[in-house]
């Protein structure tokens, strides 16, 4: 008799593993503004390390009165994803012990790829670097903030400029060993009004690459009315939000360019960090 075949175990998705998964709260990560807890979760003998932001964790926002900052997380990983660049990690909204809240899968940033902005002495950036202005360090003194140019950040640039970020700082960013780079940390976004604010401002009024301009005009395809990434969106953001959203793409797509600082808004976070 022959040996009976081995059915090799169903291959769980990260967003089925943070969704369907147990979460059990480890710890608290100290110095955010809102409740973020480091989690595990577990689903069908798969696990990973994760974490969750409850909503009953947030503190109110003025000028983001509906809504909640975990729904404009997740929109903010469906637009990523939609867009085909995978710049934020896995997210999710569901209910945990805390209540419903976003689960996003952790990310371990890597030390060896951490050169992503600098302050450097002079006034132009060095070859392989983009200046983005002025800081003042001290003392009298001033030096020039500069990010890398990176395509990865450059992708991450236009990203922002879609959903509308108003806080992209340095500690947002995640290197993983395995090269890509992340994002975290989006819940102040997607307001109707301009309230872009990030350290990327190192393409401002350049032109946008072809990469980009296609995965805008797929991007644009996909809100259109009945799509189902509208769909979706319209489950987590106002209909004022996804108007401006598709005025937004529509307007980087008019221009071809990345845009510039409004000069009605604060242009960069700070503390930068």
């Amino acid at each position: 008799m022959s040996a009976p075949e081995r059915i090799p175990p169903r291959r769980v998705s990260p967003q089925e593993l943070l969704a369907e998964g147990e979460l059990t709260v480890r710890g608290r990560i100290s110095g955010a503004s809102n409740a973020v807890l480091y989690c595990t979760v577990e689903h069908e003998g798969v696990s990973a390390a994760c974490v969750y932001k409850p909503v009953a964790g947030e503190r109110p926002l003025w000028d983001f009165p509906d809504g909640t900052l975990a729904q404009r997380e997740v929109a903010a990983y469906e637009l990523s994803e939609a867009m085909g660049w995978g710049l934020i990690p896995p997210t999710v909204l569901r209910d945990g012990p805390y209540g419903e809240g976003m689960c996003q899968l952790w990310i371990e940033a890597s030390a060896e790829d951490s050169e992503l902005l600098a302050l450097v002495d002079g006034e132009e950036p060095e070859p392989g670097w983009k200046a983005v202005g002025l800081a003042d360090v001290g003392e009298e003194r001033t030096a020039l903030l500069v990010h890398a140019d990176d395509e990865r950040l450059r992708r991450l640039a236009v990203l922002d400029a879609v959903i509308n970020n108003g806080d992209r700082k340095g500690g947002h960013l995640l290197p993983a060993a395995d090269g890509r780079l992340y994002a975290i940390d989006h819940g102040v976004t997607f307001n109707a009004d301009d309230k872009l604010r990030t350290l990327l401002w190192g393409w401002a009024g350049e032109p946008l690459t072809e990469e980009a301009m296609e995965a805008l005009r797929r991007l644009s395809a996909n809100l259109a009315d009945g799509g189902p990434l509208a769909g979706r969106l319209a489950e987590l953001l106002t209909a004022a939000e996804i108007d401006a959203l598709r005025a937004r793409v529509a307007e980087l797509l008019r221009t071809g360019r990345h845009r510039e600082p409004s000069g009605q808004w604060p242009a960069i976070p700070w503390p930068p960090v």
